[in-house]
């Protein structure tokens, strides 16, 4: 890679204006694989200031040159599919597999959504005697976290650009090799200077002065709880828009007429795909009381059958993203077993046979108090917590007392009950007996998981404003 120590501003990469830099590690040798610049604030204007001068000229863009170019950079990541993924094994740990199947194919997917909701709209239409009008909202900071790199860079920024938007995007600084990759491919594709800027930083400098920037008209951050509030709070002196993609603690209800043993073992892997590193992730699996030995012994051989190593290897798990995250974990794993929790397997550590690098021991903890520290927090690791139930309602209530509302999981045999179940739940996605994700269907969340929804036709319309001319 030619830019790991420029930012992409105004069609250019340029050399930063501030000093400070990231030590970027390998979390599975801990080795220095590259030291980032992190911006600063006069870097961040730098950055505004190009977006807010090619604003006016890309607005006006037609539906037609904007398909274009993004068809363009489509056919461009397509070609860098495999450098992509390797360079997300590299910078946060996941396996190989992992990257080539997962972490580059969503942001192909995203792109090809981002490209159908551009095809499919319109832009105005009459009502009436008035006509309604979207409009590209203006210059949009896209923050994004480091465990889905492609994924949540990219389902920003593909509808940001079909809506006529202009972009600052500031990646996280532990993910952001395949982030640089992603620059350039945008200018090779042929986008006009200053249409997409591209910048790493911290979040407390960078994030903050985008926030707070005047010439910011919609800040979109994907992160924890507690970077979105900051966020807020700074975005709202200039009363710019604000969508956010945060923390989830999702619950899944294993009712009594599932198949258990297939249903714990899906429970476990799709709460450690990524290594636990995902929002959405089920980490709360409720299971009837009276069959938690059985779902537990479940539980536990599935964990037991996942092999954790080296990421470029034919293993299930790799390390997770830094050693601060590993820590966190650790913490929390330590909290499980001090608050009452039966550890059924994995524990505080690494694994045996890996002394160095952020590996997790992959844990199931049975017999969960609800209220307790591992049933409320989120862990974001390899770690999922059975927690028993009595009956549905007290199920549905378990699940939905939550600061979250992300996403919900149901098991069962019966459609119907499935259905009427996912109603009650006050969550933003409900996943019934091992459904996909879907690049075209609504992602976000309810109460503390944020607001505004991304993908497809819903991620482009964050993006637009709304204005009605009365008359002919």
């Amino acid at each position: 890679m030619r830019n790991i120590d420029r930012f992409f501003i105004g069609g250019a990469w340029t050399a930063p204006l501030g000093t400070d830099r990231h030590r970027l590690v390998n979390p599975a040798t801990e080795e220095e694989i590259a030291a980032i610049p992190m911006a600063s604030t006069e870097d961040v204007d730098r950055a505004v200031t190009a977006a807010r001068a090619a604003f006016e000229g890309w607005q006006a863009s037609s539906k037609e040159e904007r398909l274009l170019l993004l068809r363009r950079l489509l056919d461009l990541y397509n070609e860098a599919y495999d450098e992509l993924a390797e360079l997300m094994t590299r910078e946060m740990g996941t396996v190989a597999r992992f990257s080539r199947e997962a972490q580059a194919w969503v942001g192909r997917a995203h792109l090809e959504a981002a490209i159908e909701a551009l095809e499919a709209e319109s832009f105005e239409e009459m009502r009436g005697s008035t006509l309604i009008s979207k409009e590209p909202i203006g210059v949009c900071a896209l923050i994004t976290p480091w465990n889905w790199p492609m994924n949540q860079l990219v389902v920003k920024v593909a509808p940001a650009l079909a809506a006529g938007c202009t972009v600052v995007a500031k990646p996280s600084e532990f993910s952001p090799l395949s982030s640089i990759r992603f620059a350039e491919l945008v200018e090779a594709a042929g986008f006009p200077p200053g249409v997409y800027n591209h910048i790493t930083g911290a979040g407390p400098v960078a994030g903050e002065a985008l926030a707070r920037h005047p010439d910011v008209d919609m800040i979109s951050i994907t992160g924890s709880t507690r970077a979105g509030i900051a966020v807020a709070r700074a975005a709202a002196d200039t009363v710019k828009r604000v969508t956010q993609e945060l923390g989830g603690k999702s619950a899944n209800i294993i009712l009594p007429d599932a198949d258990l043993a297939t249903a714990v073992r899906q429970g476990v892997l799709d709460c450690f795909g990524n290594a636990g590193q995902a929002c959405k992730a089920p980490a709360r699996m409720l299971v009837p009381a009276e069959r938690m030995e059985e779902a537990a012994a479940l539980a536990g051989a599935a964990a037991e059958a996942l092999t954790v190593g080296a990421p470029e290897g034919e293993v299930d798990l790799g390390p997770v993203v830094n050693e601060s995250q590993w820590r966190r974990i650790q913490s929390l794993i330590e909290a499980g077993i001090a608050e009452g929790a039966r550890l059924v397997t994995g524990g505080p550590g690494r694994p045996d046979h890996l002394p160095r690098g952020w590996y997790v021991r992959p844990t199931v903890f049975a017999d969960v108090a609800h209220g307790s520290t591992i049933a409320t927090e989120e862990i974001f690791g390899p770690v999922v917590a059975l927690i028993p139930y009595r009956d549905e309602e007290e199920a549905v209530r378990i699940a939905n007392d939550s600061i979250y509302g992300l996403a919900g999981y149901i098991q069962t045999g019966d459609p119907e009950t499935a259905r009427r179940i996912a109603r009650k739940l006050r969550v933003g996605m409900v996943y019934i007996n091992g459904a996909g994700w879907d690049a075209r269907a609504p992602f976000g969340g309810y109460k503390q998981s944020g607001n505004g929804r991304e993908h497809g036709a819903w991620g482009l319309a964050d993006y637009l404003e709304t204005k009605a001319t009365a008359g002919l």
